[in-house]
């Protein structure tokens, strides 16, 4: 694709669309960025589902996501291929990232739990994540599979991420509200900035390289 066309997508139509097949899984994500958070999300996992759909409401995206796992092993296959397939929608969608506000931070509560998130489209795949979960399983997710979700969804956004439990004592309310901070920090840092139309947010003049 042209930088041209990439320009064009930043400012309208930003949207893509992933397959991603192996031996283990069969991924199918569409993405539009600029949408109103429809969600349309079938994992074979229900915890993993909510989360999802936590995010795209938050974020106001539009996401449809179908994938089939080798569950019968566990969760691990069909968790990390669809984070990293909804991370690529992303990164395709964005384009060049001219014109966005680039960087974003939010800050959710759910009850008793408090998650703060915050995202660079840094062009840069790199996670931090603290939790202090209470158990080992939500539904059919392992908690351990949370972090390595975020991390996947960062390297296949080619995103800065920085996740922080602040406060919590129900894995449930931390997950989602995790989810929900994603969803609205990235929802902002997507977002035109029209005193930069025409530019990229970074003094490299790239945040693709």
């Amino acid at each position: 694709m042209s930088d041209s066309a990439k320009d064009d997508r930043s400012t309208s139509g930003r949207q893509a669309t992933i397959d991603r097949e192996t031996a283990e899984t069969k991924i199918h994500v569409a993405l539009n960025i600029d949408g109103s958070g429809l969600a349309d999300i079938s994992t074979g996992l229900g915890f993993f589902d909510h989360m999802l759909d936590a995010f795209t409401r938050h974020g106001r995206f539009d996401l449809t996501v179908k994938a089939v796992g080798d569950l019968e092993v566990d969760a691990h296959h069909t968790m990390e291929d669809t984070a990293l397939a909804i991370g690529q929608a992303f990164n395709e969608a964005l384009g060049s990232r001219v014109g966005i506000v680039r960087m974003g931070d939010a800050c959710v509560p759910l009850d008793e739990a408090l998650v703060q998130v915050v995202v660079d489209i840094s062009g840069r795949p790199f996670a931090s994540t603290n939790f202090d979960f209470v158990g080992r399983q939500i539904g059919e997710v392992p908690t351990e599979m949370v972090p390595h979700v975020l991390s996947s969804f960062a390297t296949g956004a080619r995103l800065t991420l920085h996740v922080r439990q602040l406060e919590g004592a129900n894995d449930h309310h931390i997950v989602e509200s995790a989810m929900k901070a994603l969803g609205r920090s990235l929802d902002f840092a997507v977002r035109i900035d029209d005193r930069i139309l025409g530019d990229v947010p970074s003094t490299k003049g790239t945040l693709t390289v």
